[in-house]
């Protein structure tokens, strides 16, 4: 017990005394000042190329790589995993999760840091199907976030079923490298193609996937008997998701990058709370799982009609918990919030103390969930939480739910 609680302990004073540092020193800027000249050059040289590309333009490749973008997203990943929880693959949905968390958090954080360009648009052709794309345009190009995620968890599930099925059949290996290298390869074409990134954005995201993915092979099995059967679980990663938002660099100019981040960090702390208190009644290995008699297809499919519109009710719930609750602590706390976009009456304003009168240190200052007048930002509460309660209901709430059902 001691050597789990020392463990926790320095891992999380590390991140402290990594926050403090980088603050005074600069760390980010001066990273920032080394980097960015030398991918923005690459990204203006790689442009001829982009536009070599885009010269076989076909509505039949608009709407194929379109589409391929939009099933390796983030948002469909995230729809797609309470189907996999809920399909009795707990440890592959958990796993996936926190796989997805990381490469989230990682890729966003280099995002900011280098604060590179995408390509120019003129001339380049930026094709923006879908809001979530017209979104991702705002974001900073390198690394290609697509790519990346495509790598990991593509790679992890052909690992993960390898692994299941425990064959040795050397042709089925090499056809699903084969499977997964092709989705990849078209995912780093499509984002060329549809003019949202150049081609050092893709060789970073490709570099950045295959470095994640190599380390979380190596631990995944670690972390996961930790979330299942640890000490101090909920606690530690309450503190860890707290820092990981402190941590976070400050971009050169904002970007939703450090939202997405918060969300997903909200829905992996959800998921390890949740399953770390039913993972005996609802996530260990001997559940039923879909396509056995235990659970035909029907009953899952009945188990998405009764969890998708509970999820969604909850998610809006914890929403407006949450607008209702976080000014209250905070003005209780003299902690001064203003809002961007969750609660119109805080929209340019600062409550509490002032500013001056705080007497923060100057690294709180500069954190991405405070804003430049020194106020704490509080829709990056405000969306931690919506989506904690999203991801505790998948797991708890709506398995629950289930059981009473008997489904």
């Amino acid at each position: 017990m001691e050597s789990i609680s020392l463990w926790q302990g320095l891992a999380l004073c590390g991140i402290v005394s990594w926050i403090v540092l980088s603050s005074s020193l600069d760390v980010t800027r001066k990273l920032r000042t080394l980097v960015q000249p030398w991918v923005s050059h690459h990204v203006i040289t790689g442009t001829p190329i982009i536009l070599q590309i885009q010269k076989y333009q076909h509505g039949f490749l608009d709407a194929l790589f379109s589409g391929l973008s939009c099933v390796v997203s983030v948002p469909f990943y995230t729809a797609f995993l309470p189907l996999l929880f809920w399909s009795g693959h707990g440890k592959l949905a958990r796993q996936m999760t926190l796989l997805m968390s990381l490469c989230d958090y990682s890729g966003n954080c280099i995002k900011d840091v280098v604060s590179a360009p995408r390509p120019s648009c003129p001339p380049v052709r930026r094709i923006t199907a879908t809001k979530d794309e017209q979104e991702n345009a705002l974001e900073y190009g390198l690394p290609s976030s697509h790519t990346l995620n495509t790598v990991c968890l593509s790679g992890y599930l052909l690992h993960y079923v390898l692994s299941y099925t425990q064959n040795e059949d050397a042709s089925l290996k090499f056809a699903g490298f084969a499977v997964v290298c092709l989705i990849v390869c078209l995912t780093g074409l499509g984002r060329i193609y549809l003019g949202m990134h150049s081609g050092i954005d893709i060789i970073a995201g490709l570099a950045v996937g295959f470095v994640i993915l190599s380390f979380w092979l190596s631990v995944h099995d670690y972390v996961d008997s930790f979330v299942v059967s640890g000490q101090n679980v909920t606690t530690f990663w309450a503190a860890l998701s707290l820092l990981l938002l402190f941590a976070y660099p400050t971009p050169e100019l904002p970007t939703p990058s450090f939202e997405f981040h918060t969300a997903f960090d909200g829905v992996a702390f959800g998921i390890v709370a949740g399953v770390q208190q039913t993972y005996h009644q609802f996530h260990h290995e001997s559940v039923p799982r879909i396509f056995t008699p235990q659970l035909p297809l029907s009953a899952f499919l009945g188990r998405m009609l009764v969890g998708i519109p509970t999820i969604l009710i909850v998610k809006y719930c914890s929403k407006a918990l949450a607008k209702w609750i976080l000014p209250i602590v905070s003005n209780t706390l003299g902690i001064p919030i203003k809002s961007t976009s969750y609660i119109p009456m805080l929209k340019g304003s600062v409550t509490g103390k002032k500013t001056e009168e705080l007497k923060q240190s100057g690294y709180i200052k500069k954190l991405p969930v405070f804003s430049y007048q020194g106020a704490f930002d509080v829709d990056t509460g405000i969306r931690f939480l919506q989506y904690s309660g999203l991801a505790w209901s998948v797991v708890d709430l709506v398995p629950s739910l289930f059981s009473y059902l008997r489904l």
